[in-house]
């Protein structure tokens, strides 16, 4: 251990839904004193990431890495968020090209520590012959690792078929809503298997990082997902150490004035405010539906609808809004597309329910704000998600899929609002609202985490 305390190396996945939780974390560490962090991603993401760093930033050093020209990867895209989906598959292939200059960073630096994503599981054949602790850090649910991500799926040498990913693995926890899973949810989560360019599929890569790594990292804790969290350190036979959920702080500035006008114009949680994040999209058809549920409401709504890189915005929009709807909800109903103030949308009084795709950021913003959860899952761990929140801790109401390819109508939406706004169901969240804001118990899980992560590279 170096005279100046202990250093971390962090190497998130270069998507900033993986990277803002690898500064949340280098935040929480170095807030806890003697921890230095040199954090690598991608030239272009520093000045952003550095940022996100707020007043950790003298702790915590972002060391750029140069990406290898890779064919068909959009000249100069850093993040996935510059890229299509494939685009997301040969940004992984740019990030194993860094594999030289990460070997010399470790080789610098020695750090005491390094917390690595999913995709770059080589790091351990880097780090441990220095004498490194090597921990992946999962920045999903354990309920999602623990479906997909454990070594009972590889049962028999061979990758899952659908049919097999409709069931849980051997052993999962009995008292778990996931015994099976509807077919269009097991069919997506084939993705998973997958290899795409000739290169390793996401299980093999976090297989392989899991098994050659010291210790599993989880932005959760045993309130919340303990039984998925002791099944996946059986399955492991190795630590899991649990950071907390990841609570959003409270939003700085104030909300745009267009906005806040017209939310102000409605009563106390009269408002819908419809999101998927900023890599979630509905099909043009899914959007269509959305809209007129959430028309056929009579509730006053915000929709954000987002589309892949590339889309023609406009034109996208205008496919999937219904003949006459703007008229119709004059006054009542906003479609927007891009960036929004979303938790100072969701905080604001007007605002009663919380229409979201499952994604585990998305979800503790609406229970911290107070918001009724309707849940509308559109891939892979979000389908997980779901179910966690919706059947296991009973905070949201799901939107009612057809088995088979997970089609959704307008009445399936404003079923979905109704439930969630009815009489009797404001109780649900104020459990895990209480206890994701009672500033003691998140003390105590950042507390224990720290003591846990010191202990573990210390030992």
């Amino acid at each position: 251990m170096a005279a100046d305390g202990m250093h971390v190396m962090m190497f998130p996945f270069l998507a900033f839904g993986h990277i803002s939780p690898f500064v949340q974390l280098a935040r929480k560490l170095v807030a806890a004193g003697g921890v230095r962090v040199t954090l690598l991603s991608a030239a272009a993401n520093v000045p952003r990431v550095e940022a996100m760093l707020g007043p950790a930033a003298g702790a915590v050093a972002v060391a750029p890495l140069r990406l290898q020209r890779v064919p068909g990867l959009p000249e100069g895209a850093e993040s996935t968020a510059e890229v299509s989906a494939d685009g997301a598959e040969l940004l992984k292939v740019a990030v194993d090209g860094t594999r030289p200059q990460v070997a010399n960073l470790l080789a610098e630096l020695r750090p005491d520590a390094l917390l690595f994503d999913f995709a770059t599981p080589w790091v351990t054949e880097l780090a441990a012959p220095l004498g490194t602790k090597v921990l992946q850090f999962s920045v999903f649910s354990a309920v999602s690792g623990a479906y997909l991500m454990v070594p009972a799926r590889r049962a028999g040498g061979h990758g899952p078929t659908a049919d097999d990913l409709a069931s849980a693995p051997t052993g999962f926890p009995p008292s778990s809503s996931l015994a099976t899973v509807p077919a269009y949810q097991a069919a997506n989560f084939t993705y998973v298997f997958t290899s795409f360019h000739g290169e390793p599929c996401v299980y093999d890569r976090v297989l392989a990082g899991l098994q050659s790594s010291d210790a599993l990292v989880i932005k959760t804790c045993h309130e919340m997902e303990g039984p998925y969290i002791n099944y996946l350190a059986a399955q492991l036979g190795k630590p899991v150490l649990l950071t907390g959920p990841v609570v959003p702080e409270p939003p700085q500035g104030e909300l745009e004035e267009r906005w806040a006008k017209w939310l102000s114009s409605f009563p106390d949680n009269a408002v819908v405010f419809a999101s998927f994040g900023s890599e979630t999209f509905l099909p043009a058809a899914a959007a269509t539906e959305l809209l007129l549920g959430l028309e056929s409401t009579n509730r006053p709504f915000f929709v954000v609808l987002n589309f892949p890189k590339g889309t023609d915005t406009d034109a996208e929009l205008a496919r999937c809004t219904p003949p006459g709807f703007a008229g119709r909800t004059k006054g009542r109903g906003v479609v927007h597309t891009g960036w929004v103030q979303q938790q100072h949308i969701l905080r604001h009084r007007s605002v009663g329910c919380f229409v979201n795709h499952a994604g585990l950021s998305s979800v503790v913003e609406g229970l911290v704000a107070g918001c009724r959860l309707v849940l509308l899952p559109m891939k892979g761990d979000q389908y997980l998600n779901a179910a966690l929140f919706a059947r296991d801790l009973r905070v949201g109401a799901e939107v009612a899929r057809r088995d088979g390819d997970g089609w959704f109508g307008r009445a399936d939406v404003s079923d979905a609002v109704d439930t969630a706004m009815a009489d009797g169901w404001e109780g649900r969240g104020i459990k895990w609202r209480e206890f994701l804001t009672d500033d003691a118990v998140q003390k105590r899980l950042a507390d224990d985490f720290v003591r846990d992560f010191k202990n573990f590279v210390r030992a």
